[in-house]
């Protein structure tokens, strides 16, 4: 952990520390003959501040960071932007739709739960005993977040930013975030993904009670499909989890048939009503314990308002305020 590797002419791969099942993220530093970039930051801890100043005191070859690049907004990637920020006085880059939301999601913190969220778990039929954990933990995401910049540098897709002495273009895809940027270097034929392409787990693909009719899973979809138009096939990918690895095209070829029999599961459970909560096991190989919960009934949701929005299931809702799913 903390230690710069090459990966590509004047692309560093640094992994730090994560506090969670899965231990680790994959930050990225590029090299230019006046400075350095940063792309994502790692979470807001006291140990990965640490390892950022070994990496300070030792690796940058008495040259400044020159940017801060942000892929998204969860914490592990934007945790520690503001400190950055104020150590090295830039201007932190990143999407407008995640910035906001980062925001928006920040300022949660300390504040009870809404009654829309409760009701969005209570659709999905979560038990009050669940549901007193999630009130508890409620506004958790701010504190893993160093205070955000004030302000900030819009990126969007087929904008081109400099790094390592070459031009990147910016690739949006959507459904695990917001407004996930992706970077694609054609001179280097590397691609920094993100969460957006991961080599061996499938990214997150929630509806969130913020927006709790979302269709997250066709933006997920048609990100998949649009990244095999335009990336190459051997591309070199830099994953934020894993190892970097070939074979783009083939990968998000499994993530677009995964979710596509995933589909197929949730259409035939649901000959007889089910709720969210008990379609898990059609989805997830693990048991679903207290600590994923909201992970895990997102991603189902996901799916069901996506088999909603295609007419294969019809809901219906009982007086406990849970909603049923049948085959249409």
């Amino acid at each position: 952990m903390g230690q710069p590797m090459v990966v590509a002419d004047g692309v560093y791969w640094l992994r730090m520390p994560l506090p969670f099942s899965l231990n680790h993220i994959n930050l990225w530093l590029l090299e230019d003959n006046d400075g350095w970039t940063i792309v994502d930051t790692g979470i807001n801890t006291l140990a990965t501040k640490e390892l950022w100043q070994q990496v300070f005191d030792h690796h940058l070859k008495n040259k400044p960071v020159n940017q801060l690049i942000v892929t998204h907004l969860h914490p592990d990637h934007v945790g520690l932007a503001g400190w950055l920020c104020e150590v090295w006085q830039l201007e932190l880059q990143m999407s407008r739709t995640d910035y906001m939301a980062c925001r928006v999601l920040m300022s949660d913190t300390g504040k009870p739960a809404p009654k829309a969220a409760i009701d969005f778990y209570q659709r999905a039929g979560v038990s009050d005993e669940q549901l007193a954990v999630y009130k508890n933990k409620f506004g958790g995401y701010g504190k893993s977040i160093y205070p955000m910049p004030d302000s900030f540098i819009r990126l969007q897709d087929n904008d081109t930013v400099a790094m390592a002495g070459q031009q990147w273009h910016i690739i949006v895809g959507r459904g695990h975030a917001p407004e996930h940027l992706c970077f694609m270097c054609p001179a280097l034929n590397v691609l920094i993904a993100g969460d957006q392409l991961l080599p061996s787990i499938s990214s997150n693909v929630s509806v969130w009670p913020t927006e709790p009719h979302a269709n997250p899973l066709k933006d997920w979809l048609d990100s998949c499909a649009m990244l095999q138009q335009r990336i190459p096939a051997d591309v070199l990918v830099l994953p934020s989890h894993g190892q970097v690895f070939f074979g783009a095209h083939q990968r998000l070829q499994r993530l677009i048939d995964g979710h596509e029999k995933s589909l197929l599961k949730i259409i035939a459970a649901c000959s007889k009503p089910q709720r969210n909560v008990d379609l898990f096991s059609q989805l997830f190989r693990r048991p679903i314990t207290d600590d994923v919960l909201t992970l895990a009934v997102g991603e189902t949701q996901a799916h069901l308002n996506y088999l909603v929005t295609h007419n294969k299931l019809q809901t219906s809702t009982d007086d406990m305020g849970a909603n049923w799913y049948q085959t249409l």
